[in-house]
């Protein structure tokens, strides 16, 4: 059973409780990352960058346990669940289920180049058949009112013209779909693994920089390569927004400055100390619950990057964390460490 608090899980809920924000600042669905553990932790840095869930599969939502997938606190809003599929049929319920649930927005994948996720058609092989993704998206559209995304690459292997990317951003478009969120690296589906297709293929901003001037209707997103905040701010010169990746999760205290920066926010910066304070709060709940607090301490391994006593900081969670009455003292012993 789950209960309403204000650290622990939202219940199924057709009406979201986030007012949509702009997409200037967004924050990138990331496998084995961006767990409801994770955009608490992000939430606490940021209030209105819009963040994404890990990509479930529609298998594991309508034949596995959905509630487990699909729970997340209600601070996180605003909030998108990452879908990963290519059967209309099971897209659409699944889309309805993100509705219910209380979700902001529901965004398809079409840019893992995973082989894992390849053979069951999902991810960055689904460029090339911009008409099954345009049918899919258009029955994820007719079975829920929240806003319906897709993410997808410039490309896949020899598929790296400009051409065959507006053709396909154009297909999805007929849809009635508006929002587009462009990894500007093509994908290689073989040779290459996931990591690698992060890093190896080139940057090719240009391309998206087209897309928008062509498309002006469009909401395009940038994302890829980018890790500084002024080069975060220029790109809204040429698009819509920006989405993120790594470097929030390497770098996490790197978003603290978003809400300032991207949303006029007139509160103050949070300070790292506030921040791990309020997470080891949220960590003292959960462990109530019978989580353990290594499935949220990794998350924050990273808050203290360039600070002195960060190794130090990063070295005793590790240490300490994996135990199985660790608590959230834990996170607050290693705080200690970072003081000069």
């Amino acid at each position: 059973m789950m209960h309403k608090n204000a650290f622990l899980d939202a219940t199924p809920n057709p009406q979201t409780t986030a007012i949509l924000e702009p997409w200037r600042f967004s924050i990138a669905p990331m496998m084995d990352w961006s767990d409801r553990h994770c955009r608490f932790f992000w939430r606490l840095l940021t209030k209105h960058a819009r963040m994404y869930s890990e990509m479930v599969t529609t298998g594991a939502l309508l034949h596995g346990d959905a509630a487990r997938f699909l729970q997340f606190n209600v601070e996180e809003h605003p909030l998108a669940l990452q879908l990963g599929g290519s059967d209309p049929k099971a897209l659409a319920e699944c889309a309805k289920m993100a509705e219910d649930w209380g979700y902001d927005e529901v965004n398809l994948n079409c840019g893992c180049p995973s082989d894992r996720v390849q053979e069951g058609k999902i991810g960055a092989i689904l460029m090339r058949e911009p008409a099954l993704v345009a049918e899919c998206v258009a029955a994820m559209q007719q079975a829920c009112s929240i806003p319906v995304s897709v993410k997808h690459r410039i490309g896949v292997d020899d598929m790296e013209d400009y051409a065959g990317l507006k053709h396909f951003v154009c297909c999805v478009a007929e849809t009635g779909c508006q929002h587009m969120i462009v990894h500007a690296r093509k994908a290689w589906l073989k040779g290459l693994s996931p990591k690698a297709n992060r890093e190896v293929p080139p940057l090719m901003y240009h391309h998206v920089y087209q897309l928008k001037q062509e498309l002006p209707q469009l909401t395009l997103i940038l994302n890829g390569g980018i890790t500084q905040m002024q080069q975060a701010q220029l790109q809204l010169n040429k698009v819509d927004g920006v989405m993120v990746g790594r470097e929030a999760y390497q770098n996490p205290y790197w978003l603290a400055e978003v809400d300032q920066q991207f949303f006029g926010s007139p509160h103050p910066v949070p300070t790292r100390e506030e921040v791990l304070l309020k997470f080891a709060a949220y960590c003292e709940a959960q462990i109530s619950q019978g989580t353990r607090l290594q499935h949220m301490s990794r998350h924050i391994l990273g808050l203290f990057a360039g600070c002195y006593g960060a190794r130090r900081f990063r070295r005793y969670i590790t240490e300490h964390a994996n135990k199985a009455n660790a608590t959230a003292q834990v996170l607050i012993d290693a705080m200690a460490l970072t003081s000069a």
